[in-house]
């Protein structure tokens, strides 16, 4: 589909933005999560380089953003382009189903039979124009009717990440390659993460899903009737100001907090409603230190990746990664694959094989009433 004109008519792009990332505390805090820090040095938010990528190919005017209300200054300043009307605020995280199933209802009532896709605001990505023929593909099949998920090709046996079992081909008019997904996988342990490498028949989820609204809301009315109803309910009060604020005080509270993989994809996977396009880009979720500095050192082992504007390391064959808010001086002698997170009022030291573990410090933190850390 790359001669199709850009912006693509009857698509619209949801940008979820919420979620803490735990495993990157003391970075990401509950006031300041991980789509707001700039992970990469590119010199912008994780979020703002999402909507970079989304604009070519929805325009500034169809990006629709569900956040936090305690983020809506945050992604204002962020996103000036935003329109008032396409930011959807939370009153509390009810997990990605909610906030998804949201969008598909409020852009469904605004514009029958639309497209949707949505993105997460926290993942990195590069290779845009891969990027974008693998969305155009996509909405192809959306419009032939299947629930579409982006499949990233595995560059190695990663055990932190899903994914998603691919099954035969299926023709798409005016898409290159569609294929039916076969079962989702949880994240596996290394032997079996091996064995899907070398089979060639697994792909990374990546959390992206592209449908028209309509379609995703039909797969959630069978699957979860209520959630479904308290979602179209709220969606009919949604742009009237005089409605919207006692719906979403009422409905939001008692919605189901399921991740959309478990509440709309796996059942579609098992109904033969769900394809997926392999994505050749680059991505990583960002989802501990560990790939963080795998990120900042391009994969090279035994460099060391430094992360903040006024940092002062002083390092002397260290590997790792140190990130720091403070103006202390951080020295490192000797160590290897160290993660150092320094800010004003919480310092993290582990290694990289272990920051998977600091989601349980976090928890510890917030089971002992250190709320004001978190």
């Amino acid at each position: 589909m790359s001669d199709v004109p850009l912006p693509l008519d009857g698509f619209y792009a949801v940008i979820p933005a919420g979620g803490v990332g735990s495993r990157l505390w003391p970075l990401s805090r509950a006031d300041a999560p991980k789509f707001l820090h700039d992970l990469t040095g590119s010199g912008q938010t994780l979020l703002k380089d999402t909507w970079d990528r989304l604009v070519p190919i929805a325009g500034e005017q169809r990006i629709l953003v569900v956040t936090g209300r305690a983020h809506r200054a945050a992604v204002e300043m962020q996103l000036p382009a935003l329109a008032d009307a396409n930011i959807v605020l939370e009153s509390e995280p009810r997990d990605s189903t909610a906030a998804i199933g949201l969008a598909a209802a409020i852009l469904e009532r605004r514009e029958p039979g639309v497209v949707i896709g949505s993105f997460a605001a926290d993942h990195v990505i590069s290779g845009e124009a891969l990027f974008r023929s693998a969305v155009l593909d996509a909405v192809a099949a959306a419009r032939a009717g299947y629930i579409v998920t982006i499949g990233i090709t595995p560059t190695e046996p990663a055990v932190g990440f899903g994914y998603i079992e691919c099954g035969g081909p299926v023709a798409v008019p005016g898409a290159k390659l569609v294929e039916k997904v076969a079962n989702f996988v949880e994240k596996p342990d290394l032997d079996a993460a091996r064995g899907y490498l070398e089979g060639g028949r697994h792909l990374w989820n990546a959390g992206m899903f592209i449908a028209r609204a309509s379609t995703l809301l039909d797969e959630l009315a069978r699957t979860k009737p209520d959630l479904h109803a308290g979602l179209v309910e709220l969606a009919a009060a949604w742009d009237d100001p005089a409605t919207r604020g006692p719906a979403v005080d009422r409905i939001w509270p008692k919605l189901e907090k399921i991740a959309i993989d478990y509440s709309i994809a796996e059942p579609a996977a098992a109904a033969g409603r769900l394809a997926v396009i392999r994505g050749h880009f680059q991505w990583d979720d960002v989802g501990d230190f560990a790939s963080l500095a795998k990120l900042n050192t391009a994969g090279r082992s035994g460099e060391l990746a430094i992360l903040g504007e006024h940092a002062r390391v002083l390092a002397d064959t260290s590997s790792g990664i140190v990130v720091s808010r403070s103006n202390r001086v951080i020295s490192l002698i000797g160590v290897h694959d160290i993660v150092v997170v320094d800010t004003p009022d919480a310092l993290l030291v582990t290694t990289s094989e272990h920051a998977q573990r600091v989601k349980a410090v976090v928890d510890a933190l917030r089971l002992g009433g250190s709320n004001d850390v978190l």
